[in-house]
């Protein structure tokens, strides 16, 4: 009864989804806040390194995910947009039109 309880919860109130890792150098996660997002695809169009996806969440609702095979080399897959040093150019994050995307490093 519990489970149900807080499936339903968090249906109603979205969550944030944190895909990455963490190792010795830094945390690496894309963050995405399912309330906000509504599976629109735009940052899926905008990543240069075809890192996220759209997909079919438990409770029917396109959200964006990010790819099995790019969840562990967050620090090299987005390296493009995000470089050690000098600007960020975060294409996922200024495509999505309700700021559902954001980086942890």
């Amino acid at each position: 009864m519990l489970s149900w309880v807080l499936r339903r919860l968090a249906a109603k109130f979205g969550y944030i989804a944190n895909y990455g890792y963490t190792d010795g150098s830094g945390d690496y996660y894309i963050i995405v806040d399912t309330d906000k997002c509504d599976g629109c695809g735009k940052c899926v169009e905008a990543c240069p390194q075809g890192v996220l996806e759209v997909f079919t969440d438990d409770y029917d609702d396109l959200v964006v995910q990010v790819k099995k095979e790019h969840s562990k080399n967050l620090k090299y897959a987005c390296a493009v947009c995000k470089p050690v040093s000098g600007a960020h150019d975060l294409k996922c994050q200024a495509a999505c039109p309700g700021e559902a995307i954001s980086h942890s490093w």
